[in-house]
């Protein structure tokens, strides 16, 4: 009966944590009980718990609390484990040996595409996309299936002016109107595609997936050979049956995130 009892308190001092861990400064105790619509008296049992524990810090002078110092370490010890590779690597690696083609895992970082797990079929080709390397995010399938998902605003603050559009091959969104109608079709389709944008002769397509709150974490990719001959790359592609597999991954991973 006292464990089963315990469940609901959990949970509040849980939903404390996440409030404060998404406001930009401390928080009053009212206004922590009035955003949770907790009674007052609970709310300064849950803070004052949270706080023994480390995971609150209560600062007097203000009477606000904010995240303690055990919850830095617990975040720390999280970004440790590297979960959303070790999540990810057995479904990249499934993706592998069910179409025989190399797939990513994909990050933005800034404007760039930062590849952080990649898994090879048994006779690897060799192409750029490997672990470590950032590309211009624009130009990639697993950028692009990202950043289709981000407010306008913050597209636009990534690539302010022309200048932000690298060219490699000669293919590829070249300004933010091009780039916005690209995203714009991807995002109503589900998964992005780049053909021979990044490199000559090689085709991918990528889906995005997401975190707990909805954001677009990381993308799935799928990378194989293709000579597209066509003036400025618009030989039509879209590969269904890849992007759905990876979509597929993609959907699993958001999944396991959550």
């Amino acid at each position: 009966m006292g464990a089963s009892s315990d469940v609901p308190a959990l949970r509040r001092g849980l939903a404390v944590l996440r409030l404060l861990a998404g406001r930009p400064g401390p928080m009053s105790a009212a206004a922590v009980a009035r955003e949770l619509g907790l009674p007052r008296s609970t709310t300064y049992h849950l803070l004052a718990e949270l706080a023994a524990a480390g995971f609150a810090t209560h600062f007097p002078e203000e009477r606000r609390y904010g995240l303690g110092v055990a919850a830095f370490e617990l975040g720390s010890a999280y970004l440790r484990h590297d979960p959303l590779e070790r999540l990810a690597r057995p479904l990249l690696r499934r993706l592998v040996d069910q179409l025989g083609r190399t797939a990513h895992l994909g990050v933005l970082h800034g404007a760039e595409s930062l590849y952080v797990v990649r898994e090879q079929p048994r006779q690897p080709t060799t192409i750029v996309s490997d672990v470590g390397v950032r590309l211009p995010a624009h130009l990639t399938a697993s950028g692009r299936a990202l950043l289709a998902h981000l407010p306008a605003a913050q597209v636009r603050a990534l690539f302010p002016g022309v200048s932000s559009f690298v060219d490699r091959t000669g293919r590829g969104p070249a300004d933010l109107p091009a780039l916005r109608r690209l995203l714009t079709a991807e995002r109503r389709r589900g998964w992005a595609v780049e053909d021979g944008y990044v490199t000559a002769g090689f085709a991918s397509v990528a889906a995005p997936a997401f975190d707990h709150g909805g954001r677009p974490i990381a993308a799935v990719t799928v990378t194989f050979r293709h000579v597209c001959d066509a003036p400025g790359g618009e030989c039509g592609g879209t590969w269904p049956e890849l992007a759905a597999e990876a979509r597929r991954a993609a959907d699993e991973l958001t999944a396991r995130l959550r």
